[in-house]
């Protein structure tokens, strides 16, 4: 398993390298039009839970008016929320605000596939069976989130984060970036969840 580990980082350094470089430009004309659509930064940072519950900052293009975490759902969002602005409706429905997670997983923080990133206040309603998601680093895409991404209940998202965690292996995480790709690009499902709101973890 050492083996498949090292060639896992390999596999996700290079990716997230010649991706950065490759989506540059891109990258450039998103911060510009972020910027000209509402006032804020271009990047939306806030604390998540890493591997082994170490806490970092993912990097996401803000695709919501600044402060909107005080604002409305609070934490939480729906297909119709007033707090997304024009751009970051687009974004999101691509899953191109994620992109700039390439950043993290360059420096080690997150992997091209794991389970998604969590918030402190989840994690630490936590039981046994739920931490042990906390084993793999997160991930830009995910077991649970071909499964259905934002429709999965935190129940059932945990459930396929911990069999992913059992499950590893680097055919697998193949698997998994291709129908991501599929699931967003072409199907375009579960960006949100059933109602058109995001299920609330509690």
């Amino acid at each position: 398993m050492t083996g498949q580990l090292i060639l896992k980082r390999i596999f996700d350094f290079s990716i997230a390298l010649a991706g950065l470089i490759l989506l540059s430009p891109l990258f450039l004309l998103i911060a510009v039009l972020v910027k000209i659509d509402s006032a804020g930064p271009v990047f939306f940072k806030q604390e998540r839970i890493g591997k082994n519950g170490k806490a970092f900052y993912p990097f996401k293009f803000r695709t919501m008016v600044e402060g909107a975490v005080n604002k409305g759902l609070g934490i939480t969002v729906s297909e119709n929320d007033e707090r997304i602005t024009k751009i970051g409706g687009f974004l999101r429905k691509w899953g191109i605000d994620e992109f700039p997670q390439l950043i993290n997983v360059l420096k080690g923080e997150m992997s091209l596939v794991g389970p998604r990133p969590t918030l402190r206040y989840q994690v630490e309603k936590y039981n046994d069976f739920e931490k042990r998601r906390l084993l793999a680093k997160p991930g830009l895409a995910g077991w649970a989130l071909i499964h259905g991404r934002n429709s999965l209940t935190w129940q059932e998202r945990i459930k396929y984060d911990v069999w992913y965690v059992d499950n590893w292996s680097v055919l697998l995480d193949i698997k998994i970036i291709f129908k991501t790709f599929y699931l967003i690009f072409i199907k375009q499902e579960g960006v949100y969840g059933k109602g058109g709101v995001n299920d609330l973890f509690n």
